[in-house]
């Protein structure tokens, strides 16, 4: 794999990894899980935009990589939008108790 590969599948995995901790889904650095649906909207949108700028200039493996992040995130954020706030804040609680 060429170096511009790796440090093109770095930086997907750094949107991600930071979109899933604003989705509440794993803890940030700090042990801290919370949610910022409009930084994951953010987040997805330059995702999309990097898809759409590399197009034609990054392996299938890549290519595909990020197809299906992109789908993984598009769908947990749906699923988290859709929640009252006070369900989240009760998951959150939850998840501190662990």
């Amino acid at each position: 794999m060429e170096k511009n590969d790796q440090l093109l599948m770095q930086l997907i995995y750094m949107f991600h990894t930071s979109a899933m901790q604003g989705l509440g889904k794993i803890a940030d650095p700090t042990g801290q899980v919370s949610r910022n649906l409009e930084y994951v909207s953010q987040t997805i949108d330059l995702m999309e935009m990097l898809k759409v700028k590399t197009k034609g200039n990054i392996t299938d493996e890549i290519d595909k990589l990020l197809d299906g992040m992109l789908s993984e995130l598009r769908l947990n954020y749906l699923d988290e939008k859709a929640k009252p706030e006070n369900k989240v804040e009760q998951e959150t609680e939850k998840s501190d108790d662990k």
